[in-house]
């Protein structure tokens, strides 16, 4: 009698790609430091809701519960990203059987998602970016189960998986609508004579409504975000420098893998509509002059499953045997040593001058100078520093100003690490008018004592009668702006904070 295998044969590739990108995330996990949009989320989790200005709860809640079970070390935050990114690597390997590949198109399509860039980036850190390519690449695999017509139920989870990925980041919306944009261009389109379409359209929207209604109770504070920060905060790129920077961030090594998987899914009746999907969401972002290369990089796991199938098809051909040992080399000798360029494993040094021998950095994103680290590492600096000269300023004063003071700071990065840092430094929680921590509101603070982390003496002088430069920051790795921040000692307030409050806020 034969025993039943430990895993069905469709996972056990897979699972052993998911398992190095686990090992490379391990490696790195506690590198550096907490980066600045990790701080932010932390604050969320403490005053959720069902929306916030600059994204939805999902991921806020997931962190939460998370904070909740294993704390707020750095291993407690990362371990769910890079879950999640191993995730993706195995929807990837199921997405090449789903294609109709074999064993080696499984491990060479596994092997480019283990070695993007931008993926072990984002995977890295707790963000909603990290959940956002798991969802992404999921409903590719369930659009293509449903489309297969053997189970209608299938659409229900299509849905299920919409609507998740939609309180985690509104860009699923794209999906859905390049999605759609597919059912008609393709044969599949008699599938919208059926209910099932439908009906995950309707479950996505239902899961989505919490969070629309939170838009209109707070008069839909992320369009205006969004408006802002296209307009103000987001660097403008041409057709020629998208496609460069997306080249660089998924790496030039796996771009022969996803541009024949681009072509193969095109000329594929079974999986053209992933191609669809692809290209539209790319011509959307190309239009809109996005700079954002992670924006597309979430719809890559299908190129990957069809370049490999496209080649393992060709080396079943007589005297064609060669390609499977040149790809694989190819992506993993060429694609290996631009893991650094998403994971923290060197020192600060040895990464600036590994990232300048490779000559590989994407051009900036926003409107801000980079140093010599990039804003993914920078941005993992300076932030403990940073309390401890507002605690300086803080700890020096009288005890009945210390009672009455309150931290200002200019952006949610600085607000987050003095709510988290803080408390060990006796610090009253900060308050600061970008994106939700605006919605927060003045949290106790009266203007008549004020630390003010950044800007201008001229600004601050507009408002307080008395304003003293009490203290500069000191960042050595961090990003520019943040080193040698101005720190405000400023008494007097010119009108009411709850007035003044009103007239500041910056969504971007």
């Amino acid at each position: 009698m034969s025993r039943r295998p430990l895993l069905p044969d469709v996972l056990v590739v897979p699972l052993l790609f998911a398992a190095l990108k686990l090992a490379l995330h391990a490696l790195a996990i506690t590198n550096y430091g907490y980066f600045r949009d990790e701080l932010y989320y932390i604050a969320c989790s403490k005053q959720f809701a069902w929306g916030f200005v600059d994204q939805p709860p999902f991921s806020i809640a997931l962190l939460a519960l998370n904070r909740s079970l294993f704390g707020d070390s750095l291993i407690a935050l990362r371990w769910l990203p890079a879950f999640s990114g191993a995730g993706t690597v195995v929807i990837t390997g199921l997405l090449v059987r789903q294609l109709g590949g074999g064993r080696f198109a499984q491990a060479l399509a596994c092997l480019c998602a283990v070695l993007v860039p931008v993926w072990l980036a984002v995977d890295h850190f707790f963000s909603m970016n990290a959940f956002d390519t798991f969802f992404w690449s999921l409903a590719a695999l369930l659009l293509l189960r449903a489309l297969e017509g053997r189970r209608p139920g299938t659409w229900l989870w299509l849905g299920l998986v919409l609507g998740l990925g939609l309180l985690n980041k509104t860009s699923m919306l794209w999906f859905g609508g390049a999605a759609f944009l597919g059912l008609v261009l393709t044969r599949h389109r008699r599938t919208l004579l059926t209910p099932w379409p439908w009906a995950a359209a309707a479950l996505a929207a239902l899961l989505f409504l919490p969070h629309v209604v939170w838009q209109v109770q707070h008069g839909w504070p992320t369009l205006e975000f969004m408006r802002n920060a296209t307009q103000h905060k987001m660097v403008r790129t041409g057709f020629v420098a998208f496609w460069v920077q997306q080249i660089l961030v998924m790496s030039p090594a796996l771009l022969p893998v996803w541009l024949i998987g681009l072509g193969a899914l095109l000329a594929s009746r079974h999986g053209r509509i992933l191609g669809i999907v692809f290209l539209a969401v790319a011509a959307l972002l190309v239009v809109g002059g996005s700079s954002r290369p992670n924006y597309l990089a979430v719809a890559y796991a299908p190129l990957f499953a069809a370049g490999a199938i496209a080649i393992e098809r060709a080396s079943a051909a007589q005297r064609r045997g060669w390609l499977r040992p040149v790809a694989v080399a190819e992506v993993a000798l060429l694609g290996l040593p631009l893991v650094p360029m998403g994971l923290p494993f060197l020192p600060v040094e040895r990464q600036v001058a590994y990232t300048r021998a490779f000559g590989f950095r994407p051009g900036g994103q926003e409107h801000t100078r980079e140093g010599e680290l990039p804003q993914v590492f920078a941005d993992m600096f300076g932030w403990e520093d940073l309390a401890r000269h507002v605690a300086r300023v803080y700890n020096a004063l009288p005890p009945g100003d210390r009672a009455k003071c309150g931290i200002y700071t200019n952006n949610y990065g600085q607000a987050g690490a003095i709510d988290f840092f803080g408390p060990r430094y006796g610090l009253p929680p900060a308050i600061s008018p970008h994106n939700n921590y605006w919605l927060w509101g003045t949290r106790g603070a009266t203007g008549e004592v004020l630390i003010i982390v950044g800007g201008s003496r001229d600004d601050a002088h507009a408002d307080f009668r008395s304003v003293v430069l009490a203290d500069t920051t000191d960042c050595e790795h961090c990003m520019p702006y943040e080193d040698g921040a101005p720190i405000f000692l400023c008494r007097g307030l010119n009108q009411p904070l709850e007035r003044r409050w009103l007239q500041i806020r910056s969504y971007n």
